[in-house]
């Protein structure tokens, strides 16, 4: 078995994979974080400007302080829809959990140090780990379906 990391991800599909997903992951969660984040600053600006709009006389205040209402609700819808807080934690939770899955196969640890073939429990766990965030997405994305409409669309 190769002593480094970069021999490992040379020369180790199992391994290859496993960086992949990690990258994938932290890639994802940090997406997901920034568009969340950005959409609730806009809306705690919009709603912030609410009171301050209808208390002062400015022309056409009615019709900006419906249109930031409008707005708040149509964010709001977005991360309904999208649930980029939900991906957030899940896709972190699976980038944790396969970083704890790397750094525990290199250091012959936990599971990976009584077993016979090391190398292949790692490829079981890391698919098992990818596998079940998955399934979460898939029946996730089945509910936000079945909430949409009456035909789930």
């Amino acid at each position: 078995m190769p002593e480094t990391m970069e021999a490992l991800a040379g020369n180790d599909p199992i391994y290859a994979r496993l960086e992949d997903q990690i990258d994938w992951y932290d890639r994802k969660s940090r997406s997901a974080q920034h568009i969340f984040k950005r959409i609730k600053i806009v809306e705690i600006l919009a709603a912030a400007m609410i009171p301050f709009l209808a208390a002062a006389p400015l022309p056409h205040e009615k019709l900006v302080t419906a249109g930031l209402g409008v707005l708040i609700t149509i964010l709001e819808g977005i991360l309904h829809l999208n649930q980029y807080q939900q991906l957030w934690g899940s896709y972190r939770s699976t980038c944790e959990g396969l970083k704890h899955e790397k750094y525990t196969y290199l250091a012959h640890a936990g599971p990976y140090a009584s077993v016979a073939d090391p190398h292949g429990l790692l490829a079981e766990r890391v698919e098992s780990l990818v596998s079940q965030e998955h399934a979460q997405w898939s029946s996730f994305q089945q509910q936000v379906g079945k909430g949409s409409g009456p035909d789930g669309s």
